[in-house]
């Protein structure tokens, strides 16, 4: 697919990860609304890129309906769903004073991460599936964002890295799904990336991760995620694929 002149969102796309795919986007003559539960950061990346800026929390259905209906006024339906949108968390099972995690911690990162995609998902599904098919009978294209946690996830990280490993486990069953309405669905994991969340480190930590990293040896650039994501949309075979961005990092268990 063409990503001159279409229509695409962008969840998440108020900083970070999602805000370099909103500017590659729109770099690239995109029409682009930021859907971000910050209405602020959507606002002011949406401004300097020429986009719209929606808020939304992608786990209310009501919510998000609302701000779709709006970029659909705006643009058009959007053939370019980019879902970037999440948390993270750390948390032992077992406190240092004996005592159990929250579930509730785990419940919310299950709903942001992994059912917050999914009602994107479905809900942008539906409407791309009445658009006419482009070259290849294509209608549309899909983004999902898991993380390396969903393969090599550390201590802490149980509720984070199954709410990434769900994202792996259903996109090749959605990429099957969507074939008959000509909508492909592909999902990233990233490793270490320097992200708003990664700056707030100290800088020796900083450095330390980026040192394990192989090669290369340094954090990854949100760029580089922002140019494999546009890639996937141009390239119309690749289709329920779960490609790792992480230069060749293996998390240790902490």
């Amino acid at each position: 697919m063409k990503i001159e002149g279409q229509a695409a969102l962008v969840t998440g796309g108020g900083s970070g990860l999602g805000e370099a795919v909103a500017r590659e986007l729109a770099r690239q003559g995109a029409r682009v609304a930021i859907i971000d539960v910050n209405a602020d950061n959507a606002q002011r990346v949406a401004g300097e890129i020429g986009g719209i800026g929606l808020a939304a929390d992608i786990t209310d259905s009501a919510s998000l309906a609302a701000v779709l209906d709006g970029a659909e006024a705006a643009h058009g339906t959007a053939r370019i769903v980019m879902n970037i949108a999440g948390i993270g968390s750390a948390r032992r099972v077992v406190g240092k004073d004996g005592s159990p995690a929250p579930l509730e911690d785990f419940e919310r990162v299950i709903r942001v991460n992994l059912i917050g995609t999914y009602n994107v998902v479905r809900l942008t599904a539906a409407r791309i599936a009445k658009l006419q098919p482009l070259e290849d009978g294509e209608r549309g294209v899909m983004l999902m964002t898991a993380s390396v946690a969903a393969y090599d996830g550390q201590v802490g990280q149980e509720a984070y890295s199954a709410s990434k490993g769900g994202i792996v486990s259903m996109t090749l069953p959605l990429a099957r799904d969507l074939a008959q309405h000509g909508i492909r669905v592909c999902t990233v994991a990233p490793g270490l990336f320097e992200t708003p969340l990664m700056r707030q480190l100290p800088e020796a930590v900083q450095q330390s991760l980026a040192a394990s990293i192989p090669f290369p040896p340094r954090l990854g650039r949100p760029d580089e995620f922002a140019a494999l994501a546009a890639h996937i949309v141009t390239n119309v075979h690749l289709n329920g694929e779960t490609i790792r961005l992480d230069g060749a990092l293996r998390m240790a268990p902490r």
